[in-house]
């Protein structure tokens, strides 16, 4: 794919955040729903990515969503798997659950069915998780993505990634 987040620029953005995790020495863990284990793909495509990255999740449903990463009923009851408080336990969830210490996770509906009110196709939660001390910091982000599944798709492994490097190069 040519263009806007073409596999070339989607590599780039990967080779970037693993270069930048290694600097801040932190070891990434993922949690991924609609981008299906594709952020994990970019990054273990990379040779030597063991240095910094442990592996992560694919919880599609949101039986494995509480099961593996610790997402609680009443959060998925009151908010839906695609929300900010979800994007925001799968992380925590991430960093707890598989180590690491510092987590992605995405969550959202990449269409072309699945719409909601109020969360149309194209709606995306991000979630990273970080340790800083014994505590747990963490950061969420919303965007709205149009185009079909696959660019949708492709948007979110790029903001994923983008967010991921720049938050290593935060004192």
């Amino acid at each position: 794919m040519r263009g806007m987040n073409s596999d070339e620029d989607l590599k780039r953005l990967a080779t970037q955040a693993g270069a930048d995790l290694l600097d801040a020495e932190r070891r990434l863990v993922t949690a991924e729903s609609c981008t299906g284990g594709w952020v994990a793909k970019l990054l273990t495509d990379i040779a030597g990515s063991s240095a910094w990255y442990d592996g992560g999740v694919v919880a599609y449903s949101n039986t494995l969503k509480q099961s593996l990463l610790g997402v609680r009923p009443s959060t998925l009851a009151s908010h839906g798997a695609v929300s900010e408080a979800t994007a925001r336990e799968m992380a925590i969830g991430a960093l707890e659950t598989l180590g690491g210490n510092i987590a992605l996770a995405v969550t959202g509906i990449a269409g072309p069915a699945g719409a909601q009110p109020g969360k149309p196709v194209g709606t995306v939660w991000f979630g990273w998780a970080w340790k800083e001390g014994h505590e747990i910091e963490t950061r969420v982000a919303l965007e709205t993505f149009t185009g079909d599944r696959e660019a949708i798709r492709r948007q979110s492994v790029a903001r994923a990634l983008r967010e991921l490097s720049q938050l290593q190069r935060q004192p």
